[in-house]
């Protein structure tokens, strides 16, 4: 099984230690925004996002005169987070508290919880209700934005609506916002969705106060946790023949079996999970009561296993049972199929294992998040996609590679959120003396300064990345190892960038685009290195122009570092620990770092490499000759940047290159030069007839 991502956590503690008032750091950080009216919260999974709400919630009730706060949620389960919750023993000035007959999230008719939500709001006394995204819209059927006046409304899982025009809850928020002065809290996990529609339009989402607390804060702020490893595994024929690769029995596991619908289905879900049980081991008994199912595997242990796939009458017994799991040994492996997502903690988890291609990234990220809880006794979280391989031979070999590389891509999009972040200050920004963060790049602007539309796009960059991503004709030759990384910076990411921000200016579209492909290429090689933990014998190179590298302390480039115990200057005082970026094999100090640098990496490559090392030849040719097919036409951009590359290549071979040559990339050259030679006579056509 080859790991596309493996990241270390410092285990610092942080993000789960308590300030005075009971809060976790990201809980702190989310509310020192309390006064914002409307406030956007980018949190992971499991960070506290609930009760993060709840001292949100009481701070408006209490100190800034809202009379309501209304929590909607995706789904009744996770109504549960918002139980009655005692914060005064925390520290905290009040208690969160729901009063029963405005608790939806429970069984009933939407029609009597409609009436529910219709009294609350005209009640003098009723202070908090919680209830699901559909009961909200149908409420809001029956009500008037101005009746949310002095209101809190607070969207759970906020990656559930869209800005798409046929999105109600979308349409919902819009309402609100223009006809009322109710206040807005939205908050997600995953701020973006599958199908690559944005969340908010850009003058909506510019109205909103963000909060962001980054899966690597998460993780390297937890006390247990140590590492996470994405990767994938290929198989062929069926996928139970193979499920036993890579299920080990003595992790605590989740199995997400495919959507019967998929390809990789069997279409007898029941049957799979038989399968499944037979390579736990031998089933010894299945408890009557509570629908767990023991197994004994090949060492002689006994493993508790919950089947969540059967819909049957024992299916609630299930999941009772499993919300009422206390310790580790309660619990080994679940088997699921749509459930085990969203809503569901079981902390003890240290292995997702699913089988298949996920389309959304969203899904991708909870069912993650879903083994990255913090537990004592578990240093490794692991994330494993067991798919397909496209062979030949198959009927629809297009549609084989296309749901592979789409799961590639999912883990390439994990590496972009799940490692250290990369983030960018113009130096015009810098108050004077301040302290600029470890793993900061700054942008050279003193001369003209960026405008705030880059500003906001680089807060945002995880939407960029995230519609690259979605767009298999260009990340697809990338893997496949056909595509020039030049072409990815300076065509196909500024398309990117000038659909997501219209109204920005050529200057300002390049800018962030740089920006971008400068972080996707510094985390796909490993992220920022410290100088103490470069690996022996690493080669430093110092770029042209840039300055000799040397013993002496550097210049202050505003690329902020604390001292370390590491080298030191000539007086014997501590040499700024230096960041350093990794290209082709050799360090780079990011003080040295430079555009040209960051166009010549491929920020694909080693989802390449992997992919050749777990294929055969043969199917990777298969997947790289299928690719040619979804790639975009060629471009004038792209030609002119090829132009050089095929001068070169006629240089060296003595010939120009063939449009029938086995090699993918002498291939694409063929192609750009058969569009200059289209154009130029496409040109001397016109002069022609104009002469």
């Amino acid at each position: 099984m080859a790991d596309l991502l493996t990241v270390q956590y410092k285990q610092t503690g942080k993000s789960s230690n308590l300030n005075a008032m009971g809060m976790r750091e990201m809980q702190a950080r989310a509310y020192e925004a309390r006064d914002a009216q409307y406030l956007l919260l980018k949190a992971p999974p499991a960070s506290g996002k609930s009760r993060a709400l709840m001292f949100l919630g009481l701070d408006k009730l209490h100190n800034q005169g809202l009379k309501k706060v209304i929590v909607a949620v995706p789904e009744m389960s996770i109504g549960a987070s918002f139980k009655d919750t005692d914060l005064i023993s925390g520290g905290f000035f009040a208690n969160w508290s729901v009063q029963p007959r405005y608790n939806l999230c429970v069984p009933g008719g939407e029609d009597q919880k409609v009436k529910a939500f219709v009294r609350f709001m005209a009640g003098a006394d009723a202070k908090v209700l919680v209830c699901t995204h559909a009961t909200l819209r149908f409420a809001y059927q029956q009500l008037t934005p101005a009746d949310f006046n002095n209101t809190l409304l607070a969207i759970d899982e906020f990656h559930h609506t869209s800005a798409d025009g046929e999105n109600r809850l979308g349409s919902l928020i819009d309402g609100v916002m223009a006809g009322s002065n109710a206040h807005i809290v939205a908050m997600t996990g995953s701020y973006f969705r599958g199908d690559a529609v944005p969340i908010l339009l850009p003058e909506d989402e510019e109205k909103f106060t963000q909060v962001t607390y980054s899966y690597y804060e998460q993780l390297n702020g937890y006390q247990y946790l140590k590492s996470l490893g994405i990767g994938y595994h290929f198989y062929t024929g069926r996928y139970v023949d193979a499920v036993h690769e890579v299920l080990d029995t003595t992790k605590k596991t989740i199995v997400h079996i495919p959507n019967v619908n998929s390809v990789e289905s069997t279409k007898d879900k029941l049957s799979e999970v038989d399968h499944i049980l037979d390579a736990i081991g031998e089933v010894v008994e299945k408890d009557m009561k509570t629908g767990i199912i023991t197994v004994r595997d090949e060492t002689g242990r006994l493993l508790q296993v919950a089947d969540l796939v059967d819909d049957g009458p024992m299916r609630i017994e299930v999941q009772n049972y499993l919300r009422n799991v206390s310790k580790a040994e309660d619990m080994d492996i679940i088997i699921a199929l749509g459930m085990a997502k969203e809503g569901f903690d079981w902390p003890w988890c240290e292995h997702v294992l699913t089988i298949g291609y996920r389309s959304s990234l969203t899904e991708i990220i909870q069912i993650i998040g879903r083994a990255t809880r913090d537990c004592e006794g578990k240093p490794h979280a692991q994330f494993t996609n067991l798919i397909s391989q496209p062979d030949a031979e198959d009927d629809d070999v297009k549609a084989s590679v296309n749901n592979m590389l789409k799961a590639i891509i999912v883990s390439l999009l994990m590496e972009q959120v799940l490692a250290p972040a990369v983030t960018f200050k113009p130096r015009s920004r810098l108050i004077p003396g301040e302290e600029v963060e470890p793993g900061t790049v700054m942008i050279e602007d003193t001369a003209a300064p960026v405008s705030d539309k880059v500003i906001k796009a680089l807060e945002n960059m995880d939407n960029i990345k995230a519609a690259i991503l979605q767009k298999p004709e260009v990340v697809a030759p990338a893997v496949a190892g056909d595509a020039d990384p030049e072409v990815l910076a300076e065509v196909e990411i500024p398309k990117v960038v000038e659909k997501l921000y219209p109204d920005m200016d050529q200057e300002e579209i390049q800018t962030v685009a740089d920006a971008v492909h400068a972080s996707m290429a510094i985390q796909s090689t490993g992220g920022l290195f410290d100088e103490s933990e470069l690996p022996e014998g690493a080669e430093i190179i110092t770029p042209p122009g840039a300055g000799a590298e040397d013993t002496t302390e550097p210049e202050d480039t505003g690329i902020g570092s604390a001292p370390t115990s590491g080298p030191q200057t000539p007086t014997g005082d501590p040499k700024p620990n230096r960041k350093f970026v990794m290209i082709g094999n050799k360090f780079v100090n990011i003080e040295h770092l430079n555009v040209d640098l960051i166009r010549a990496v491929n920020p694909f490559q080693g989802a390449y490499e992997i992919l050749s090392k777990a294929v055969t030849p043969s199917v990777l040719k298969t997947i790289q000759d299928t690719v040619v097919g979804m790639r975009s036409q060629m471009s004038e951009e792209e030609a002119v940047i090829l132009w050089p590359r095929i001068n070169e290549f006629r240089k060296d071979k003595g010939r120009e290159p063939s449009v029938t040559a086995s090699d993918l990339y002498e291939r694409r050259l063929a192609d750009a030069l058969a569009y200059i030679k289209r154009k130029a006579q496409e040109r001397k056509a016109a002069q022609a007839q104009t002469a």
